[in-house]
């Protein structure tokens, strides 16, 4: 996922900020971490540079 990408992106529930939490990046994006909302106390992964915003009770 692109740094960029996080200017864009709100929570799919509740369309609240998203707070980024990374564990693994490159120079070019985020492979590894995660996009929290605190409205939600919801914790969306990011695994292998894709974001995963489905809500929670689909996934």
């Amino acid at each position: 996922m692109k740094h960029s990408l996080l200017d864009i992106l709100c929570c799919p529930v509740c369309k609240g900020d998203l707070v980024l939490r990374v564990e693994k990046e490159d120079e070019k994006e985020i492979l590894e971490g995660g996009l929290h909302c605190a409205a939600c106390n919801v914790e969306y992964p990011i695994h292998e540079g894709i974001p995963d915003l489905l809500p929670r009770q689909t996934r």
